[in-house]
């Protein structure tokens, strides 16, 4: 969906307004409380949006929600560090902060960018080949987070400055679409227990999950946890079935090639996303995304966050 300007009108006021509160910082509970409170007042079709969304995330497992307010003139420079993250409450960071509390609860994890709510996707200098978001090379399709047992349910990626020569774009396939190109004897190997998937270099410490089936859950309609990087098969068989599953993914693969103001959500249960190789110039001026990750049940993860708060240990 696009905003009206009128929408975009109340949207920026309602961000400028949560980016004023105090303290201003993004990973603060007070802040966060509030925010969620002001997440009730963006523009009803964005909520009714949401919450459609949530119910049923369509084919391609995306929302896509464009004219939102970036205020790219105001912006600084493309930050170019490692693990760069937004502590600050500004009006970017309020407008993906208030997309991501009207679909559930936001998360991050303590062990991947020092556990910010609203982390930075932006290229970084000696890191052009690395499997991250710091990399500029293909970034292979994946399940955000695949290895963890509390993995995102939703991906968000607001856009505050676009790649300027619109080779950088973000790869999304569904497994509702994928599942169609399969045969059935390699969905059965898919089912099945037969793969192992480690942490992506983004996180400090975790094991390996344990071994696990890459479909789950409804045969007619299942969820997928896959990593094309990290995830591997424990047999030749299931090698072989994982070929099979990477090869329906990028046949029915969309390229969403993100402009200042769009944000894409991502059901990170039926969805696996990655990205098209660009060359970043390191001036300041490059594609800088925020992103977040939603939870739709902050009650199943109480056990492993300190605090009650937003970050999982």
């Amino acid at each position: 969906m696009t905003l009206s300007e009128s929408e975009h009108r109340e949207t920026a006021a309602l961000a400028r307004e949560l980016a004023a509160t105090p303290p201003g910082l993004v990973d603060d509970p007070q802040w966060l409380a509030a925010a969620r409170r002001m997440s009730c007042r963006l523009p009803v079709r964005v909520r009714e949006a949401a919450r459609l969304y949530k119910h049923d995330p369509g084919r391609d497992g995306i929302l896509i929600v464009a004219n939102l307010p970036v205020e790219e003139e105001r912006l600084p420079l493309t930050p170019s560090m490692a693990e760069s993250v937004e502590r600050t409450a500004t009006v970017p960071a309020a407008v993906a902060v208030l997309m991501s509390m009207q679909i559930g609860e936001i998360a991050a994890y303590r062990a991947e960018k020092s556990g910010a709510l609203v982390q930075n996707v932006v290229p970084v200098p000696g890191q052009e080949e690395s499997q991250s978001n710091a990399g500029s090379i293909p970034l292979e399709l994946h399940v955000e987070n695949a290895f963890h047992l509390r993995r995102p349910d939703y991906v968000g990626l607001l856009c505050l400055r676009g790649d300027r020569n619109t080779n950088a774009g973000t790869l999304v396939s569904s497994i509702r679409r994928a599942l169609e190109l399969l045969p059935a004897d390699v969905v059965g190997v898919l089912q099945a227990e037969r793969f192992s998937t480690a942490p992506p270099p983004s996180f400090h410490g975790g094991a390996s999950a344990p071994a696990h089936a890459v479909l789950t859950g409804s045969a007619a309609d299942p969820d997928v946890v896959v990593d094309f990087h990290a995830t591997t098969a424990n047999d030749d068989e299931a090698k072989v079935a994982l070929e099979h599953l990477r090869t329906a993914f990028l046949e029915a693969a969309r390229t969403l090639v993100l402009r200042p103001g769009e944000m894409a959500f991502v059901d990170n249960r039926l969805a696996v996303h990655g990205r098209t190789a660009y060359t970043p110039r390191y001036d300041g001026h490059d594609r800088w995304l925020h992103r977040t990750f939603v939870h739709l049940d902050h009650r199943r993860t109480r056990g492993h966050r300190t605090g009650d708060g937003d970050v999982l240990d």
